[in-house]
């Protein structure tokens, strides 16, 4: 996303519903191991396999390592669906048909293009699905969806199969709500009218669930999700849905984290750490 959807740990801004980034730490590129990648990537076993790789979307050099990652295992030999965030549900068919007709990634960018992301950052990760005959396949709610989320409540995004999948037939346990809570006031800068933070916990919490379910319908092929660091948290994001309605896949996560960061303690599988991105202080309009 653009700059001033960096507030914080990653979040929105004060109008969108395109939430959450995430963010974290480390003074200096520091690698994840060979044997590390190796055993996050291809545990044993014959479930499925779920890697959960994050980002703060405007740092170059957190893509640049998750790629490398990426591309160190796919030309390795597996050969996953990539889901990914930046592409809303209901433009999937606009996906496919680009991944027909398309050679390279800039022709996908161009037929799916959206507004809030800075697609040549995607650009090599769709250009090695396309090298590699990888299904792209769009993880994120619809905007209409958050919407209507916001206005009516949870349960409105999803049918009763879903309902009943993700127990949403329930109260969302209260630490998780505070949880996701204070990640959204947070990526506002404290300045998000209270009458609005609920409706947008429930949108939030409905993009972790409409991205796990989409994984699970993979199955049984390996599937990696490409999103925001604070959607691939174990603790509050998509892993804790997948582990409530289909508990047997493999799913490990890496956190793409900035230095500075801190309450990510057992967020993430492994971590991935950058330098800063250099930014104009996102919370500045709201000190006017």
């Amino acid at each position: 996303m653009k700059n001033s959807m960096h507030l914080m740990c990653g979040g929105a801004t004060f109008a969108t519903l395109a939430l959450l980034s995430g963010c974290a730490g480390g003074a200096r590129p520091d690698a994840v191991s060979a044997a590390e990648a190796t055993a996050i990537q291809a545990p044993e076993g014959p479930n499925p396999q779920v890697l959960l790789l994050g980002e703060v979307h405007d740092n170059r050099q957190g893509h640049q390592l998750r790629y490398e990652l990426l591309r160190q295992r796919v030309g390795a030999g597996w050969r996953p669906v990539i889901v990914m965030e930046q592409f809303d549900r209901e433009n999937q068919d606009l996906l496919d048909k680009a991944q027909k007709g398309c050679l390279d990634a800039q022709c996908v960018i161009r037929v799916v293009n959206g507004p809030r992301w800075d697609w040549q950052l995607y650009y090599p990760v769709i250009q090695l699905a396309l090298t590699y005959h990888l299904p792209l396949v769009a993880g994120n709610l619809s905007r209409a969806d958050a919407s209507r989320v916001v206005r009516d409540g949870l349960q409105a995004a999803f049918d009763p199969q879903g309902i009943k999948d993700y127990r949403l037939d329930q109260p969302v346990p209260a630490e998780l709500r505070a949880a996701q809570q204070r990640q959204i006031e947070a990526g506002h800068c404290g300045m998000l009218p209270a009458m609005m933070v609920d409706g947008m916990v429930d949108a939030q919490l409905a993009r972790d669930i409409w991205m796990a379910r989409t994984i699970r319908e993979q199955r049984p092929r390996d599937v990696v999700l490409i999103a925001g660091n604070g959607h691939v948290r174990k603790d509050i994001g998509v892993p804790r849905w997948l582990k409530i309605a289909d508990p047997q896949l493999n799913v490990r996560s890496i956190g793409y984290l900035e230095q500075g960061s801190s309450n990510y303690r057992g967020a993430f599988d492994l971590t991935q750490t950058m330098p800063v991105q250099p930014r104009p202080d996102p919370c500045a309009k709201f000190k006017k």
